[in-house]
């Protein structure tokens, strides 16, 4: 009787895996292949070394303006927090036994502060800001932090430049199957 339940259940393997090979192979005339304008809208993630940043640049004094306006609602009018996170801080904590997790302190590369804001940010109307706005607000917000000048400009070049101050903090992923 065993014997007969095994090989039940292993055909019953082997006629779902059939099955789902020729639904995923039919097709059935609805979708079509995306076009290069449809992948290229959703491609848009920036690598940590700044690849993919677009042309454009943002100053302090305009990130200051675009942040009172977008930003400041949510995480406070100087970036300490409020009903969004604390953006603003926290250098030396991560440490310690109650760090402080912000963009000055924890965040390894500049370029991601880019595509968050970009991709995330205003949280009610996401992917709103221009690329000069969030090159702004970027500016602004590492300008909070003590990480560049009070006349900034960033643009793709100089956002890849500015080392971070918890980049070297993080621990490599030694694991074989992982690419660094």
């Amino acid at each position: 009787m065993r014997w007969r339940e095994i090989c039940g259940v292993a055909f019953a393997i082997v006629l779902c895996a059939a099955a789902n090979g020729a639904c995923a192979q039919s097709n059935y005339g609805i979708g079509r292949p995306a076009t290069a304008d449809e992948i290229a809208g959703w491609d848009i993630d920036i690598g940590r070394d700044g690849s993919n940043l677009p042309k454009g640049s943002g100053s302090v004094s305009h990130g200051r303006e675009v942040f009172a306006q977008e930003c400041a609602s949510c995480h406070g009018d100087s970036g300490e927090g409020g009903v969004g996170d604390r953006l603003v801080g926290g250098q030396g904590t991560i440490g310690t036994p109650k760090p402080i997790r912000t963009v000055g302190s924890y965040w390894p590369y500049a370029p991601t502060l880019f595509d968050y804001i970009r991709r995330a940010m205003p949280q009610n109307a996401p992917q709103s800001l221009s690329n000069e706005d969030v090159y702004a607000v970027s500016a602004y917000i590492l300008n909070l932090n003590g990480l560049v000048r009070d006349d900034a400009t960033l643009d793709a070049k100089s956002l890849a430049a500015i080392k971070m101050p918890n980049r070297d903090k993080f621990v490599g992923d030694a694991r074989p199957d992982v690419k660094r």
